[in-house]
């Protein structure tokens, strides 16, 4: 098993005719997902080395049967890309984009709530079920099939994570990273719930970063309702006092969202906390 897709997943890939959407809708193929499509208003009747163009995700939808799509819309147009994605009940969309204003995210947030529609993202890398499907930009060759789940705020430190668990030998079950805007469709709390409800997924890693509350938060959850490991690893401990940085969600105010301060919370709820990536398949075997 695995977590939101699987080598079932019918994917349509929103911009798919720009130079980033059309790489990696053949690069997502190539690994073995199914792309049935891509959404290009105006484009309809085209294809992308085989892959279909249609106008509208509906009209994609209708045709392909698909249940997913990747977007790689330019900022100005990714929102209205995602409400065609929700208004066609899409069951997950992945949003690459990044630059997306807060407040037209908000907008988007709000209106998914009480839809079937999940988002991962935006300004994400997004899923993979290594040998399954990816949806996203990840690295596939990076990835082994196994029993760690990882979701994380941070892209390439998300590689760097899976590298690290591949290279000891400890494959994922599925990776997802999140975003690392101020306002994301899906958090920690949402996916670890998926994690632990897979029978696949033995452990969980999380990857995060300093800024925002969602960490201390998160630290509480799995004390409360998580069950299985769950091992942590916080970026921007060596980040100098009051100075912004990485994702638009790495602001600190007062001293709130600070690495000291989620490594605390997290320690404080018996979580181990890694101090580098190369930590963590050490502190994942000693449960394993």
């Amino acid at each position: 098993m695995s977590i939101l897709i699987d080598e079932t997943t019918r994917v349509l890939v929103q911009g798919i005719t720009g130079r980033d959407g059309s790489f990696h809708a053949l690069s997502m193929r190539d690994y073995g997902t199914k792309v049935v499509g891509g959404v290009v208003p105006g484009r309809g009747g085209e294809s992308v080395e085989g892959i279909p163009v249609f106008n509208s995700v509906a009209e994609a939808k209708a045709q392909t049967g698909a249940t997913a799509s990747v977007i790689f819309v330019p900022a100005k147009f990714a929102t209205a890309a995602l409400n065609e994605a929700i208004d066609a009940e899409l069951g997950l969309v992945v949003c690459i984009t990044e630059g997306i204003p807060t407040i037209d995210m908000l907008k988007a947030y709000n209106r998914l709530r009480g839809t079937n529609t999940r988002l991962i993202g935006p300004n994400c890398p997004g899923i993979i079920s290594p040998g399954k499907a990816k949806l996203g930009i990840m690295p596939g060759p990076i990835h082994k099939q196994g029993s760690i789940g990882v979701i994380s705020r941070s892209g390439t430190l998300t590689y760097e994570v899976v590298f690290q668990l591949t290279r000891s030998g400890l494959g994922q079950s599925t990776c997802i990273g999140i975003g690392g805007d101020p306002i994301v469709g899906s958090g920690f709390m949402d996916l670890l719930a998926l994690f632990e409800k897979d029978t696949e997924t033995k452990a969980v890693v999380l990857i995060g970063e300093i800024g925002g509350s969602e960490e201390e938060e998160t630290a509480v959850f799995v004390r409360e309702h998580i069950t299985k490991p769950v091992v942590a690893f916080i970026a921007g401990r060596t980040a100098p006092p009051g100075k912004r940085m990485g994702h638009a969600g790495a602001i600190i105010s007062g001293g709130s969202g600070t690495a000291e301060a989620k490594v605390k919370a997290f320690q404080d709820c018996g979580i181990p906390v890694a101090a580098a990536p190369g930590e963590i398949p050490g502190l994942l075997k000693k449960y394993l």
